[in-house]
């Protein structure tokens, strides 16, 4: 089969694109940038910006089966537009383009924010989308992408929807928020945690769960791709417990993190450093529900590993890339 994979050199698209690789399929990669920890794969690359809608529909000729994964993840807001352009313009740029190319299948990467998470306390398919003005830029955004999605799928496009929950995981290049954490965890230079939690799961199972809906889900479809919920005090546990490192253990009440996002905001957008917590970070570990990926298993046979293997092969890859020495030192870590 002719594959597109749009944001193929991010940390999800990286990981579906080598998993797909495995197999006979034809792959073109669609991305702004080449990722040169692709570069051991028989690929086809393909320099594409998805706000250039005629540079997406030149790409897509020929193409069987689109998987769209290219987005801007924000914690910090959306003070240029990118976000918003990126996440909804640039859906809808390359679905219309799938559908004139005729594509029979299409894809899309959305997430767990595409929902509102302040709303319920268990959230399922059947959840209210985050439509509020005053969610986060980037939920927001993710919500109006599926909108200008379903737009596109009255017309014909043969396309469905996978929200993975919060994404972590080895082999990330892409030096993703909660990856960077662990890693400060593992080095010992994280100095304190937040009272809050989220459900993460591994890029491994999103893949699964991506290639899965592809090949079984309905058309016009969600499907939620959960892992496990697990605090930030828990998950600094099991790091502590597969690195040996000691666990911060000061542990911030949400009031006190809050006070401090002010500054803390400015910083992390000026600094692109992830060990800050932002006002749009810290409303995801206080409004967390419990994530339920029923529909994923029943329709996709979707399954999720724990949290203390994937924790583990982040340790290991990590030492393995000299991003930590495994005795609790790190390097390179930003």
């Amino acid at each position: 089969m002719r594959i597109a994979i749009t944001g193929a050199s991010g940390f999800v698209g990286s990981s579906l694109t080598r998993t797909l690789a495995a197999s006979d399929h034809s792959i073109r990669c669609l991305d702004r940038v080449r990722n040169p920890g692709l570069d051991d794969l028989d690929l086809e690359w393909s320099t594409v910006d998805v706000l250039d809608r005629d540079q997406v529909r030149g790409a897509l000729d020929g193409i069987e089966l689109v998987y769209h994964l290219a987005a801007v993840i924000s914690v910090t807001g959306d003070p240029s537009g990118i976000v918003r352009r990126v996440n909804v313009d640039g859906v809808r740029n390359v679905a219309e383009a799938s559908l004139e190319a005729g594509v029979g299948r299409f894809v899309h990467c959305s997430s767990v924010h595409a929902f509102d998470l302040e709303a319920v306390d268990h959230l399922t398919e059947d959840g209210p989308k985050a439509t509020d003005p005053n969610r986060p830029a980037y939920d927001l955004s993710k919500a109006a992408g599926e909108a200008e999605l379903h737009k596109v799928i009255t017309h014909g496009l043969n396309a469905v929807i996978v929200n993975p929950t919060g994404i972590f995981g080895p082999r990330d290049h892409s030096q993703s928020r909660i990856n960077t954490m662990l890693l400060a965890m593992f080095a010992g230079r994280l100095p304190a945690l937040v009272k809050g939690g989220f459900d993460w799961v591994d890029v491994r199972d999103v893949v699964s769960g991506i290639i899965a809906a592809g090949e079984k889900g309905r058309t016009g479809e969600n499907y939620l791709l959960s892992g496990t919920h697990q605090t930030l005090r828990q998950l600094s546990e099991i790091a502590e417990r597969v690195s040996g490192t000691p666990r911060p253990k000061v542990e911030l009440p949400m009031w006190m993190a809050r006070m401090v996002t002010p500054l803390a905001n400015v910083v992390s957008r000026r600094t692109k450093d992830p060990l800050w917590f932002t006002t749009e970070s810290l409303h995801a570990l206080r409004f967390d529900p419990t994530v339920s990926s029923a529909k994923a298993a029943a329709e996709l046979g979707y399954q999720s590993r724990s949290t203390e293997q994937s924790v583990s092969d982040i340790y290991e890859w990590a030492i393995e890339a000299g991003h930590v020495d495994g005795r609790g030192e790190g390097h390179n870590l930003r």
